[in-house]
């Protein structure tokens, strides 16, 4: 359990994709599974959905380095 919590301290961006990217994959297949893609087109929405997934949180690091570099130059007081 110290190895998952160490793991979530040191790495959120990485562990924020996988949590995202697992639920986006899981949901695509629920919507989808009844389609009757083929493998080719199932791989290509995969990728697609792990590319939104990595897009989403490279978006979201955008914010909180935003926010990180206003906290460091707040004037002490």
């Amino acid at each position: 359990m110290q190895t998952l919590k160490r793991l979530w301290r040191e790495r959120p961006t990485l562990n924020s994709f996988l949590f995202l990217a697992a639920g986006m994959l899981i949901i695509l297949y629920f919507s989808a599974r009844h389609v009757g893609f083929s493998a080719s087109q199932w791989a290509a929405l995969a990728l697609a959905t792990l590319g939104l997934a990595a897009l989403c949180i490279w978006i979201i690091g955008w914010e909180t380095a935003e926010s990180d570099d206003y906290e460091s130059n707040e004037p002490e007081s």
